[in-house]
């Protein structure tokens, strides 16, 4: 993927990039494989608003992803690289033997005509799916599964990808994108190669439009809100909360720099070989 720069004729195209789709090969989704998409606005099921900042944005449809790749040695081909706009990434639709369409996250290097399978026999190639016990040491994997059979969940975003460090009894050591280091069991799924669209990330919004169109509504500093709104709010003139010199604080109350969220009593610490803050 490569990124093109406009010329800037307006204010907001100075700073506007946008991907030039070159991988993209097909513009029509899979009618079979669309489901409808309400929008929250950000609310949960009792009306309030449960994640902020959200609201508007274009009308979009679902495409259904193959996250748990459970075709097993069932040949399928590549037949079309799409943009998805639920995503970073693109996606690449699977054409397979027995007739049935699928959609996949596409990885880098995974072109049109190409086939790929999933299994336990298939080969080390990009794009085919394995157990991770079946992976060699410092292959580079995505959509991996955190419990056999769920499908995939770590790794799914434009250009990350996971590591396969070691493997010592029932687990698999796997190096995180966030520089975690951490245990998967050896019989879960994942995929060779790492996630396409990697300049996802370079591209520049330009404008606050883009962002709305997006379904992001804008942020309003804390400091320039009254008390009443904001623990970080009043005060006459630009002052760190109300005259004082606190600590920086989410609009309720906690602190919201070095302060460790993570409860100690998690499950799942125990299969944390490092953190990615060490």
């Amino acid at each position: 993927m490569a990124i093109r720069n406009l010329k800037p004729r307006t204010p907001a195209t100075r700073y506007y990039s946008i991907s030039t789709f070159d991988e993209v090969t097909k513009t029509t989704p899979e009618k079979a494989l669309l489901e409808p998409l309400r929008k929250s606005g950000g609310r949960g099921n009792t009306g309030r608003i449960t994640s902020r900042h959200r609201g508007g944005g274009h009308k979009r449809m679902y495409r259904v992803i193959d996250f748990k790749r459970d075709k097993i040695m069932v040949p399928g081909k590549v037949t079309a690289i799409e943009y998805d706009p639920n995503r970073s990434c693109r996606i690449a639709l699977i054409q397979y033997a027995d007739g049935e369409k699928r959609y996949i996250l596409a990885p880098g290097g995974l072109d049109v005509g190409a086939t790929i399978t999933s299994g336990a026999e298939s080969e080390i190639n990009v794009g085919n799916t394995l157990p991770l016990k079946n992976m060699p040491l410092g292959t580079f994997v995505h959509n991996v599964e955190l419990r056999a059979g769920r499908g995939g969940q770590i790794a799914r975003s434009a250009g990350n990808a996971c590591q396969v460090m070691a493997k010592e009894g029932e687990f698999a050591t796997i190096r995180l994108p966030s520089g975690e280091t951490r245990k998967i069991r050896l019989e879960c799924f994942a995929t060779i190669g790492q996630v396409g669209n990697s300049d996802f990330f370079n591209i520049s919004w330009g404008k606050a439009g883009r962002s709305r169109w997006l379904g992001i509504r804008p942020q309003t500093r804390g400091m320039a809100m009254n008390p009443v709104d904001h623990p970080m709010g009043g005060g006459e003139g630009k002052s760190k909360s109300g005259g004082g010199r606190k600590h920086p604080k989410s609009p309720w109350g906690q602190l919201s720099k070095g302060l460790k969220t993570r409860k100690r009593k998690n499950a799942s610490n125990k299969y944390i070989v490092k953190r990615r803050t060490k």
